[in-house]
């Protein structure tokens, strides 16, 4: 068994598909019509074929609270991998994202969170090398 699709809830699928694959650098994959939105997948470039992340509408009735609650909170919604987190960080912040929280070692790994402008905070994530 294996991951092959996860979501994030967003406010805009649009704006959503804009964000995530001419600022984060996602590759569009999918965009199929479900009647009032749709079904909108983006990938890992350097893996075409790998997991899928689904630019879920937050229409349902949980989704607005759920996602206000953890913003409120500072939770990021998911976590991305990325090789070097400092890089990542200047090259975001240069393309106007706006963080919530700069680079921090965290132990094994170095974070940052940022806002997505379609209401959800999302960690990078950087794994240190083990010596």
């Amino acid at each position: 068994m294996k991951i092959v699709l996860t979501s994030i809830l967003v406010d805009d699928q649009e704006k959503a598909l804009k964000f995530y694959t001419e600022v984060l650098g996602f590759q569009f994959k999918n965009d199929i019509p479900m009647g009032e939105f749709r079904w909108i997948t983006v990938v890992d470039p350097d893996d075409p074929n790998g997991t899928e992340l689904v630019l879920e509408p937050d229409q349902h009735p949980a989704a607005g609270p759920f996602k206000k609650a953890l913003v409120e909170d500072g939770i990021p919604y998911t976590s991305f991998g990325v090789l070097d987190l400092q890089q990542e960080y200047e090259r975001l912040q240069t393309s106007g994202v706006s963080f919530t929280q700069g680079p921090t070692d965290m132990g094994p790994v170095i974070t940052a969170v940022f806002d997505d402008t379609c209401g959800n905070l999302i960690q990078i994530a950087q794994l240190k090398e083990v010596s």
